[in-house]
């Protein structure tokens, strides 16, 4: 697999600034989104929230898959999403900027789809826990595709923070839309896919035995092009001003008897 190559690497200074900007955006958009959760929240006692619900199955449910997310059922449910939603997000915004953006939306309707498909009928589905399994799926996969030291970190992260919800998309309590889960989390792991080369490698360190290999590599190179140049070459190379004719064909001389009489 062939990904960006590394950003431009920046003096240390410059590089502290430039990740902590990166941080404090991830952590404020994905505090917004938790407060506009709290605000739906707060607002769900004035009106009938099961027309937004997702009921799965139904055309007239069908909808929800847009505005369930934004509603929960009780200030446990709430928070206990907002937590999770703050944290991953500001992890996969932080590492990911590019594809967490772009892969929001499939996390989003994943999710809904997958109660709309698989709940059972009568029921209403709503909440963000389908999109916080979508984001952990997609910050552990993302750590398994690109395998480079930020990659491999945040999935260890997310692992460590929420590394259960490998088991919540399977059923296991009642009330709980384990249907949205799996939903999310393949959605997580299809935006994996189809955005890993989206963001660039980071720039890393160069640690010292790293630069004495290359230095030690450049002063061989440097050694043998000297020597190729005061060493003389092969003899096949040498140029020939002369060239041989062909040989005369030896021939036989013949000789006279010497008579016996002579002296």
């Amino acid at each position: 697999m062939h990904l960006p190559v590394h950003d431009s690497a920046l003096d240390p200074q410059r590089q502290r600034e430039h990740d902590r900007r990166r941080l404090w955006r991830a952590f404020n958009a994905s505090l917004a989104f938790v407060l506009l959760l709290l605000v739906v929240f707060s607002a769900q006692q004035a009106f009938d929230w099961r027309a937004l619900a997702i009921a799965p199955q139904t055309l007239a449910g069908l909808p929800g898959v847009l505005t369930a997310p934004l509603l929960h059922g009780s200030p446990g449910h709430v928070g206990a999403n907002a937590v999770s939603l703050l944290l991953l997000g500001t992890l996969a915004g932080t590492v990911y900027p590019r594809a967490t953006l772009r892969a929001l939306p499939l996390l989003w309707l994943g999710s809904g789809l997958g109660a709309w498909l698989l709940g059972d009928a009568g029921s209403h589905h709503l909440g963000a826990s389908g999109l916080g399994h979508g984001l952990m799926f997609l910050v552990f996969a993302l750590g398994l595709l690109r395998r480079d030291r930020a990659a491999i970190a945040a999935a260890m992260i997310a692992f460590m923070l929420y590394g259960g919800m490998l088991l919540t998309v399977l059923p296991r309590e009642p009330g709980v839309s384990w249907q949205a889960h799996l939903g999310g989390a393949f959605a997580g792991l299809v935006a994996a896919w189809l955005f890993r080369r989206s963001d660039p490698l980071p720039p890393r360190k160069r640690y010292s035995w790293e630069l004495e290999e290359e230095q030690a590599a450049r002063a061989a190179a440097l050694a043998d092009a000297d020597r190729g140049q005061f060493e003389p070459g092969s003899p096949r190379d040498v140029p020939v001003l002369w060239q041989r004719g062909e040989p005369e064909r030896a021939a036989v001389l013949p000789f006279p008897e010497r008579r016996r009489d002579e002296p």
